[in-house]
C-alpha cells in the first residue's frame, strides 16, 4: 500500500487507519477489535504515532495531524 507523506511524516496505511479512528475517539481496544491487532500491538501503533509527530499525548498527537492536513 502507498504510504501517505506530508510535511515529512510518513505514515503507513495501518498507521494512517489507527490515526484516523483514534482521532474519531476509538480505544485502543476498540481498535485492536476491528482490525484484528492484538491490544498491545495497537499500544505499539499509539507510540509510534506520537513519535513521528513528536506528541507526548494523544490529543497533541491529532491537533498536530490535524495542523499537517493528515485528518
Amino acid at each position: 500500500m502507498e504510504d501517505l507523506v506530508n510535511n515529512e511524516i510518513t505514515l503507513s496505511a495501518k498507521e494512517e487507519k489507527i490515526l484516523k479512528m483514534l482521532a474519531a475517539g476509538k480505544k485502543s481496544t476498540e481498535i485492536a477489535d476491528e482490525i484484528n491487532l492484538s491490544l498491545p500491538a495497537i499500544k505499539w501503533y499509539r507510540q509510534r504515532l506520537k513519535s513521528k509527530f513528536n506528541a507526548a499525548t494523544s490529543s497533541e498527537l491529532i491537533m498536530k495531524a490535524i495542523a499537517k492536513g493528515l485528518l
